[in-house]
């Protein structure tokens, strides 16, 4: 149907209900309903957004609509007279079974008469509803308080630091169709250059996810992942070449645009960046295997299995798996990427085989078997990720390791072996074997290095790779602890005034230039260039749970209490002891306020943790025993192994 033709028949209240606003109406709902659908173009962005199905209610309201707008960091009350608008509301429904891939993934939308919030999203009645709840479930709290006998204190509402986070973290929610479906990255009102800060990043995203289904706030989590779900399938072009097909954005944003032939008319609609628009171009290798991780922990806190078993879901998990599992040059199970394809995204000699993107990988790879369901033709599919989860735990437990006995061994190295059994395989120079690690290595514990290739191994210490290598099992056991005792014997390196070091050390003088290319915000001991960063807490206190040494993570989370929030809840912090807000460091970063909540819930409740990790496989414990009893350290032969 025209859109000129749906505008009359709404004007005259003639139009039907054309679907059910749910993302996940059932295949006899989307039977019962026709379709409209409508192009919207980006004028002057020569950026075409892709036809969007809508699968809204059509409505049409007069008068005044109340929404919040944030001015100057304070929520105020404003009003639009929409008088003659046309506005195309998106009514929320309950979530049913999935559409079937045939259909496409669309993208309900909602109309936008003024994109004044940060986030470029319409606080809608629901929200106030919302909030309103929420300032009752306060006042309960308030009153069996007083009935206890304990004493609260308030500072202008806020009684606590995990308040004032709350608090935080539900002004920098993003919503569409009347609904929340994420959190931008950082909601600084003192920062007039946002660049893509106000966007809904999916890494930044993971930890106020977990920190809501914490809080049994299960739906803006399930929007987000249905609503990222459809954007894994637009069209993703940069310079006439499109990526393969499973690739999740690594941000998107809420945009009101003209509705076609009704200039006076808007409607919403999710604008997501694959990276062709992101600093450097660099691709979100990372979003595709953070979804996954998210999903599981969804269905493992809620309950709520249904959302995995859909089929567009299920779908989804095939396409980033089949895009992960692809076939190519590369000899390694690692999967081989570009510098800048994770959290640290800038330029900063991570190119290649990263720990952190191989830890989450292994994650995804454990929970994506755990959630798919039997599938016609889907042997192949299965196969290829068992054989691959075993070959990258023995890859990265073996190779990726070193402790002080590893170093020494390294040190003793002969070069240049030709030949199936060489004990160098991949013809490391002793050389590169930096003085600072023979001096920092402790006597009691070692970790994961941060990279791997052909005559390269990157020994400095990132903390995410190490952190998720021990939720998710990747390291064994007794890594694990070892990785713990680094951190504590190492505390005033990584830790100091706040946690947590993203890698240690930093690079300096002409490595650094050579390395970042003169990068002026990873200038030594800063953003990614061995910054500390708050939101590494949560990961922290997710490893230490899970190897049962909680007193970790809770002495570090005492450190960023100290300060965390006088600071204004920066982005990182900068110099080798954490003494400075980041110079470049964005105020009230949504993923230090939610890392810090994440950290404080699951101390109070470490069994929750059990939703992120996964424990060491049978199968695959048995298969790298046989691995490592058939092929001693010095003598390993050809050999393949298929489950």
């Amino acid at each position: 149907m025209a859109t000129s033709e749906v505008v009359l028949q709404v004007l005259s209240g003639a139009a039907p209900r054309l679907l059910s606003s749910d993302l996940g109406s059932s295949s006899s709902d989307l039977a019962l309903y026709s379709k409209c659908h409508f192009k919207s173009v980006k004028k002057k962005g020569s950026r075409y957004f892709k036809s969007l199905k809508c699968s809204s209610m059509i409505r049409y309201h007069i008068g005044s609509y109340n929404y919040r707008r944030l001015v100057g960091g304070f929520d105020r009350n404003a009003a639009i007279n929409r008088l003659g608008l046309l506005g195309f509301k998106c009514q929320q429904a309950d979530h049913g079974s999935g559409v079937g891939m045939d259909e496409g993934n669309g993208a309900p939308f909602v109309d936008n008469a003024n994109e004044s919030n940060l986030s470029g999203s319409m606080n809608s009645q629901k929200k106030l509803e919302f909030e309103d709840s929420e300032l009752l479930k306060r006042e309960k709290e308030m009153l069996a308080s007083a009935g206890t006998g304990t004493t609260t204190f308030y500072k202008s509402g806020i009684d606590s630091i995990e308040d004032e986070a709350w608090s935080l973290l539900r002004d920098s929610m993003v919503y569409y169709c009347g609904s929340p479906i994420g959190t931008i990255a950082a909601n600084d009102p003192t920062d007039s250059g946002v660049l893509n800060y106000d966007q809904v990043f999916i890494r930044d995203f993971i930890p106020s996810g977990i920190a809501l289904l914490l809080k049994g706030e299960y739906d803006i989590v399930k929007n987000f992942i249905l609503h990222t779900l459809q954007l894994q399938s637009w069209e993703k072009t940069m310079d006439c070449h499109s990526p393969g097909q499973g690739l999740m954005p690594a941000s998107f944003k809420v945009r009101s645009t003209p509705l076609d032939g009704d200039d006076s008319a808007t409607v919403e609609v999710l604008d997501p960046d694959f990276g062709e628009a992101a600093i450097g171009r660099v691709a979100p290798v990372d979003s595709g295997l953070w979804w996954i991780i998210l999903l599981r922990a969804y269905g493992k806190c809620s309950g709520d299995l249904s959302l995995q078993d859909r089929i567009d879901v299920q779908t989804g998990i095939r396409m980033i798996l089949r895009l992960c599992l692809a076939d190519g040059f590369d000899m390694f199970p690692t999967l081989l990427v570009t510098d800048g394809s994770c959290m640290i995204d800038r330029r900063m000699g991570i190119h290649g085989h990263p720990l952190e993107i191989q830890s989450l990988f292994f994650s995804a790879l454990l929970s994506a078997r755990e959630m798919l369901t039997p599938e016609d033709g889907s042997d192949d599919l299965t196969r290829a990720l068992n054989n691959r989860l075993i070959a990258l735990s023995f890859h990265i437990r073996e190779y990726y390791w070193i402790d002080l006995v590893k170093i020494n061994e390294i040190y003793r190295y002969k070069t240049e072996e030709y030949s199936f059994d060489a004990v160098n395989k991949f013809n490391i120079y002793p050389d590169q074997i930096s003085p600072w690690l023979v001096e920092w290595m402790p006597h009691k514990g070692g970790y994961l290095i941060g990279n791997l290739q052909p005559a390269h191994m990157d020994f400095r210490f990132f903390s995410l790779g190490n952190f998720w290598a021990i939720v998710s099992g990747l390291a064994t056991t007794n890594q694990s602890h070892a990785i713990l005792d680094l951190i504590e014997a190492k505390w005033a390196d990584l830790v100091a005034e706040m946690p947590f070091k993203i890698c240690y050390p930093a690079l300096e003088g002409r490595e650094w230039q050579i390395i970042t290319g003169c990068d002026p915000k990873n200038t030594p001991w800063s953003y990614h260039n061995a910054g500390s960063w708050p939101t590494l807490l949560w990961q922290l206190t997710v490893a230490c749970i899970k190897m049962n040494r909680p007193e970790i993570a809770a002495k570090a989370v005492a450190v960023a209490e100290k300060r965390i929030s006088s600071d204004k809840w920066p982005e990182y912090y900068d110099t080798k002891k954490a003494r400075f807000i980041g110079k470049q460091a964005r105020l009230f970063q949504t993923w230090s306020i939610a890392g810090f909540l994440v950290a404080k819930l699951l101390l109070a409740d470490p069994n929750a943790a059990k939703m992120l990790t996964t424990e060491e496989d049978s199968e695959l414990v048995d298969a790298f025993s046989s691995l490592v009893c058939g092929n001693p350290r010095r003598k390993r032969g050809p050999k393949t192994y298929i489950v």
